[in-house]
């Protein structure tokens, strides 16, 4: 037989499957994926329910039902005083992790570089390579994982096509600020770049609101903003996401989604509209129980001896390893004798081994699952 396509056959089974396997089969306490181990609102589940028995049960419009894209940008222009024309600027995904491949493979062509900040997510080096573009990292300094200017500038060619942003960001818990992304605007107006602005945690900050990168001066009309609802709402099994933009790099976008998923699960829309137009309630219940559930991971890892950072944003917060420790090795160890799983932080490094010093801590748990966390830990 002919060999297959060989970008994607180098690909490794994804850090999040692997360690998942592992804790199931060491019967360990699962603080490694980032998903809830409870369910979301019941109201929410009621309303697709709802939906389901009112026959919404079709295909919905390729771009996602309008009175969702109406919702998404009303809550834009309440949260964040931007303007996105639901007809054209915004576009529903199956989840972020979609919008994020599409928007790369609208965006990108073979031998266009892109510049990702190291620890990133993982979905984004898959995304950049199978549209043929050259992945280019540059590193976020632990232990407050800074921004080193000069070493993105150097990174910056005539080749730069795009600079995935991920903010609040995800393994950290870091909140750019706003000199921070002013910086990155301005050189990515300097060197005529695109930002893809990967905003899923938007609602999930401890120490102040998030702005996206949109709000900023110049950028709006170079910035793929891209976010969800499965962080904000707890049903990450339902992947509703979108992609907000100027019309024509949507209809790019919205090129690629039409043959691949072509549309997301008409049900969850019917719902999640509704849910998107009425959030301010359940926001301040959001905020409140995040964190509490980061304060009591934080404090009882402090208390177990572990270096642990209080993330500003995310539900997740890094470790850093005592000197001479490895972090998979760490990780294993963890699973084996103490029955508690995490996720080493070198499969988000392709270029420092910053990331073998740490690990990191998912708590989108209920309490009792973090306690008992704690307890198998002391």
């Amino acid at each position: 037989m002919k060999p297959l396509n060989q970008t994607i056959t180098a690909f490794k089974e994804s850090i999040f499957s692997t360690m998942t396997k592992l804790a199931i089969q060491n019967s360990a306490i699962n603080l490694s994926q980032g998903f809830p181990d409870f369910d979301g609102p019941r109201w929410l589940v009621d309303l697709a329910s709802k939906a389901m028995e009112e026959g919404k049960n079709q295909y919905a419009p390729s771009p996602g039902i309008l009175p969702l894209r109406t919702a998404i940008a009303g809550n834009y222009k309440k949260y964040y005083g931007l303007d996105y024309d639901p007809n054209n600027e915004i576009l529903v995904t199956c989840g972020a992790t979609e919008a994020i491949f599409c928007t790369a493979m609208a965006v990108l062509n073979p031998g266009d570089e892109v510049i990702i900040l190291e620890p990133f997510y993982d979905s984004y080096l898959a995304s950049i390579q199978m549209a043929g573009a050259k992945v280019v990292p540059v590193t976020l300094h632990a232990p407050d994982f800074r921004l080193n200017f000069e070493e993105l500038k150097s990174a910056i060619t005539s080749k730069t096509k795009m600079l995935f942003l991920n903010n609040p960001h995800n393994p950290t818990g870091k909140m750019f600020t706003a000199e921070e992304i002013e910086k990155i605007g301005a050189l990515a107006v300097e060197n005529d770049f695109y930002l893809l602005s990967d905003e899923v945690y938007e609602f999930l900050t401890f120490e102040r609101a998030h702005v996206p990168t949109a709000c900023y001066e110049k950028l709006k009309e170079r910035t793929i903003t891209i976010s969800s609802t499965g962080k904000t709402f707890g049903l990450t099994g339902w992947k509703i996401g979108w992609c907000c933009a100027p019309a024509e790099i949507i209809k790019a976008i919205h090129n690629v989604h039409q043959f691949t998923t072509f549309c997301v699960a008409h049900p969850f829309q019917v719902a999640m509209a509704e849910a998107l137009a009425n959030m301010d309630e359940y926001l301040a219940e959001f905020k409140r129980d995040y964190r509490k559930k980061r304060d009591l991971l934080v404090s009882g890892l402090k208390e177990r001896g572990f270096n642990v950072l209080n993330p500003a944003g995310t539900y997740f917060t890094i470790a850093l390893l005592p000197e001479g420790e490895n972090d998979v090795d760490y990780c294993k160890k963890l699973i084996e004798e103490k029955k508690v799983a995490t996720i080493p932080t070198s499969a988000f490094y392709i270029k420092s081994d910053e990331g073998t010093k740490m690990i990191r801590f998912c708590f989108a748990k209920t309490e009792a699952t973090l306690n008992s966390a704690l307890k198998n830990l002391t």
